[in-house]
Formats: C-alpha cells, sequence, structure tokens
C-alpha cells in the first residue's frame, strides 16, 4: 500500500556528539561513537532544536521542551582511513600520519514531542 504524497513522516533536527542532523523514523546516520554502548543498545538524544514540519513546525530557544529522539545502535565501526602528509620542499622532512574515526552507526526509532 503507498502511501499518499501529502503525507510525511515527522522530522526533526538533532544535535547529537557534536552534530547536527535532520531525521526522521526509519533514518540510518554515521556519527561519532557512543562510549561504553554495545549494538542493539537504545540511546535517548533529548537535545532535539526543531520538531515537526510544514505548519506544525516549533522551534526551541535553542531545545525543544519535552522532545526526544529515540535510536537504536546498528554498530560501532572505524570509518575509513584518513591519510595525513607533510613535506617541506628542500629539507628533507616527510611526515606520514593516518587517523581512522571511531563511527557508531545508528537507526532512528521514534520522535516524541
Amino acid at each position: 500500500m503507498a502511501l499518499s504524497g501529502r503525507f510525511s513522516p515527522m522530522k526533526a533536527i538533532i544535535k547529537t556528539q557534536g552534530r547536527q542532523f535532520t531525521v526522521k523514523e526509519g533514518d540510518v546516520l554515521f556519527v561519532n561513537r557512543y562510549q561504553n554502548t554495545q549494538s542493539g543498545d537504545t540511546v535517548v538524544i533529548s537535545d532535539v532544536l526543531s520538531i515537526g514540519e510544514g505548519e506544525t513546525i516549533r522551534f526551541g530557544s535553542p531545545l525543544v521542551e519535552g522532545a526526544s529522539v529515540q535510536a537504536t545502535i546498528l554498530e560501532n565501526k572505524r570509518g575509513a582511513k584518513v591519510r595525513i602528509f607533510k613535506k617541506k620542499r628542500r629539507k628533507g622532512y616527510r611526515n606520514r600520519r593516518g587517523h581512522r574515526q571511531e563511527l557508531s552507526v545508528i537507526k532512528i526509532d521514534s520522535i516524541q514531542g
């Protein structure tokens, strides 16, 4: 059964792990790793900046009171390797380093508020 074009699930703008995301139910996000969590754990994000859509949108100052987003951690993993290469011409200085960011893959389950 197809949903009508006018129906769209509730959206929210959240702030988590130092970044902002626009989410709706069912979205999958890559965020910085949540400490001390495992796959299957549930995380409640209470930093909701705005909620709703169209005429029913509510903005917080800075957060919307009583609003929260519930998400499930699908997996904890490491991102792709970022290579850092520094060089100074004609000085014989070359430095190679690498970094892999710790990530959590989360799925948005519900938006309350």
